[in-house]
C-alpha cells in the first residue's frame, strides 16, 4: 500500500511510515525483499510493532516501497523540467529511471511473482511513469532536440527491458545500451550548428 492509501494518520505516524519505507528501500535493494522486518525496524528506528501496525504483511511492505519508488521517479520530472533545457531535463529523468528499475530487481521480480497481492502494480507503474515521461517528451520534440515520432509507453518498456537483460550488477551497461538508444532518437544539428561547430575548432587563419 502507498502512504496515501493508508488514510489520514498523525504526523508522528506519518514520520514513521516514511522511516519505514526510506529502510525497507535501501535494505530491500541491499539485501533483498527478504530482509528480516526485524532489520527494517531497527534501521528506520520503530519497534517491529510499528511496522506490522503500518503494514500488516511483508507484501503490504513490497508494495509500498514499490509505490513510493515510483511516486518519486514520476515526481522528478516537474523538478527537472523546471531546471534544464528540455533534452537535457529528459536525459537526466531516464537516468533516474534507469536506476529505479535497474537497481530494483529484486523489488521487481517479488511484483512480479504471480502473487496476487500485487495484482495492479504493474499497471501502477505504467499510468504514473508514462504521462511524466510522455510530457518530456513533448517538450524536447517542440525544442527540437528529439524526433517527433517517439512514443512514451514504447520508450518506458524498451528501456525496462535492457534494465531487465543487463548483466547481473552491470548497472553501466544498462546505461550504455540506453544512451545508445537515446542517441538515436535525438536529432542531428542542423548542417549550419554543425558548421558553427566545425568552426570553432579549426586554427586561426
Amino acid at each position: 500500500m502507498s502512504t496515501e492509501r493508508l488514510g489520514p494518520v498523525r504526523a508522528d505516524a506519518q514520520r514513521n511510515i516514511q522511516a519505514v519505507l526510506t529502510a525497507a528501500r535501501a535494505l530491500f535493494t541491499k539485501s533483498g525483499v527478504d530482509t528480516p522486518i526485524r532489520e527494517i525496524a531497527e534501521q528506520a528506528g520503530v519497534g517491529v510493532g510499528t511496522i506490522y501496525r503500518h503494514f500488516p504483511k511483508r507484501v503490504d511492505l513490497i508494495a509500498a516501497v514499490f509505490r513510493h519508488e515510483v511516486d518519486a521517479c514520476a515526481a522528478r520530472a516537474d523538478a527537472l523540467a523546471s531546471q534544464f533545457p528540455a533534452g537535457e531535463a529528459l536525459e537526466r529523468w531516464i537516468d533516474g529511471y534507469i536506476d529505479l528499475v535497474a537497481t530494483k530487481r529484486g523489488l521487481a521480480a517479488a511484483v512480479h511473482s504471480g502473487d496476487p497481492s500485487f495484482e495492479g502494480l504493474a499497471a501502477y507503474f505504467e499510468d504514473r511513469l508514462t504521462p511524466p515521461l510522455d510530457g518530456l517528451l513533448k517538450a524536447a520534440m517542440a525544442s527540437g532536440a528529439v524526433r517527433a515520432e517517439v512514443d512514451a509507453w514504447e520508450l518506458i518498456w524498451a528501456i525496462a527491458g535492457f534494465c531487465r537483460t543487463h548483466r547481473a550488477g552491470d548497472l553501466a551497461l544498462a546505461k550504455r545500451l540506453t544512451k545508445l538508444l537515446l542517441d538515436g532518437l535525438m536529432t542531428a544539428p542542423s548542417d549550419a550548428d554543425a558548421r558553427q561547430q566545425r568552426s570553432r575548432h579549426l586554427p586561426p587563419q
